[in-house]
């Protein structure tokens, strides 16, 4: 039997898709033009690949120390953002019936409702009186920021997996911790992975904070280069716009690997 076309959903797919690929258009066009080409015309194709763009861009910006900096701070962000927001969410999702356990879920969550602006201040006062206005400050404050909202998560999840397991578990002889990494961390794959990716775009894009912590140039990360392009008197938007991809591509791969693997655990997550 033939399938009718929904077409209110195909429509919104449609036009959803398309605020996607026309900034993205957009930005490989002006990131492959010549200034005069892009004085011309914004949205026209360009007349040719000039994707010394792109070397110039990479040159301009110490590009691959720049990579070197975000990628180091973004990994050891996400594995210890995991490792460490897991095992507090396990505790407090498996004591929520003592009253301390209940009012520090509350205080996380309460967190969640905080602005940056409001605590900016006291914060670079407090990381360079400390000594942390470099990366592993910065990596340390990206896991406790997201704390928050990954606890909040991993709660949920993990008071609905069966204490019958963990029960068993320790039966056959584990202890606490035993229990933790052999029986609920296996299960927790599926919200591993968003936290995960979630953390990963979050260190990997965000320009606010490394650029009110970090304090020497060297550990700039991706997002702080961009700025060289941007003057007193304007913006050389070729350049830019080829940095800026660069900057993204890295991303991009991580995104089409993880998709897969978020979706499959999802879907395992769905059917337990």
């Amino acid at each position: 039997m033939k399938q009718k076309t929904n077409w209110p959903v195909t429509t919104l797919v449609a036009v959803g898709s398309l605020f996607i690929i026309l900034p993205l258009y957009i930005a490989i066009s002006i990131a492959l033009k010549t200034p005069e080409e892009l004085a011309k015309s914004v949205l026209s194709l360009p007349l040719g690949f000039h994707i010394e763009n792109f070397a110039k861009a990479i040159e301009a910006t110490n590009f691959f120390a720049a990579l070197k900096n975000s990628t180091l701070i973004t990994v050891t962000t996400v594995v210890f953002t995991i490792l460490t927001n897991s095992l507090v969410a396990y505790a407090i999702a498996r004591n929520m019936h003592r009253k301390f356990f209940k009012v520090l879920y509350y205080y996380f969550v309460s967190a969640l409702f905080i602005p940056f602006p409001i605590i900016m201040l006291p914060l670079v006062k407090q990381t360079s009186a400390l000594g942390m206005d470099n990366p592993g400050g910065l990596i340390f404050l990206y896991i406790v920021y997201g704390a928050a909202l990954n606890i909040f998560i991993y709660v949920g999840y993990i008071r609905s997996i069966p204490m019958e397991l963990e029960e068993a578990a320790i039966m056959d002889g584990c202890s606490t911790w035993g229990v933790f990494w052999k029986v609920i961390f296996p299960l927790l794959t599926p919200i591993n992975a968003t936290v995960g990716i979630l953390t990963c775009l979050w260190a990997w894009n965000d320009f606010m904070l490394p650029l009110i912590i970090l304090n020497d140039p060297a550990d700039a990360t991706l997002p702080l280069v961009q700025y060289i392009f941007q003057s007193e008197f304007g913006t050389d938007f070729n350049l830019a716009f080829s940095s800026y991809l660069l900057a993204l591509s890295p991303m991009i791969i991580v995104y089409i690997f993880a998709q897969k693997w978020i979706i499959g655990g999802v879907v395992k997550g769905a059917i337990k």
